[in-house]
């Protein structure tokens, strides 16, 4: 039997490195987090206490520290500037915007983050945000809220992102408690994709989605002062989860209101 050697790697060292030859830059996390409050998909931004943009709403973040990964980078400046740490939320990376003009003090690379979550505490300002308020998506679609750099183009796509993972995934779970009724789970769709959906088309596609499983609904409550039992209350679902903690698949496709294109493996939510 042959014997086959491999050539070492060679990589340059430190002191042959010339950090110079390239132009400086920085990196910054921004997260776009999202709740639902009055049947409406909102976003938590921050108003800015300095330069550039003074007193403008933009989504929490900033610099990157030298030994800190991206997502740490973005805890923390969630926690620093709305008051937030530890929440019931899970950070996930969308996209790298970096654009060479999206900040006019220096060349800067943004990673952005998402999350949903069925309640937010009541965020306070702090570090670089004068005050933080949750504020409705509508709004910035509609351009009557204004954002700093390019965070209306991130929270733009953070909401496409979601909307798009709730036709083929259990993320709209993220959006309910830990257990939840089927009518919970519909008022989430409806509140992030805007359109009233058909409840027995809904309910069909929760029970055979496979994203979603039953568990025991709760027990009947006497009742008071010798009145009789109300009815059966509603089971409630929980959502299906990979062994890497993320909303499991659905087995088809959910399609949005307005969306002409269906296929075998998908339901329409509208009415038939």
């Amino acid at each position: 039997m042959s014997t086959i050697y491999f050539a070492p790697m060679v990589f340059e060292s430190p002191s042959q490195y010339d950090a110079t030859s390239y132009p400086p830059f920085a990196v910054t996390a921004d997260v776009s987090l999202f709740t639902i409050r009055r049947s409406a998909l909102e976003v938590l931004l921050i108003e800015r206490r300095g330069e550039p943009y003074l007193g403008a709403w933009a989504l929490p973040g900033g610099f990157v520290h030298p030994k800190e990964d991206l997502e740490e980078a973005a805890s923390r400046e969630l926690a620093e500037e709305t008051g937030l740490e530890g929440g019931a939320w899970h950070l996930e990376q969308l996209a790298a915007y970096g654009a060479p003009d999206r900040d006019p003090r220096m060349r800067v690379v943004t990673v952005a983050f998402w999350a949903g979550c069925a309640d937010v505490p009541t965020p306070r300002g702090g570090g670089d945000a004068a005050k933080a308020d949750l504020v409705p998506v509508a709004r910035i679609e509609s351009g009557a809220v204004r954002l700093a750099f390019d965070h209306e183009l991130i929270v733009r796509d953070a909401v496409e992102r979601i909307r798009s993972r709730m036709e083929h995934t259990a993320v709209a779970a993220g959006f309910c408690p830990p257990e939840f009724t089927i009518r919970q789970l519909r008022q989430v769709y409806e509140a992030v994709w805007g359109a009233s959906l058909d409840p027995g088309n809904f309910q069909r596609y929760v029970r055979k989605c496979g994203a979603f499983e039953q568990r025991v609904a709760p027990p009947l409550q006497d009742g008071f002062k010798g009145r009789p039992k109300r009815g059966r209350p509603a089971s409630l679902w929980a959502a299906r989860r990979t062994a890497d903690g993320f909303p499991a698949t659905t087995t088809r496709t959910l399609a949005r209101p307005g969306d002409s294109t269906r296929t075998d493996a998908s339901i329409s939510a509208g009415n038939r």
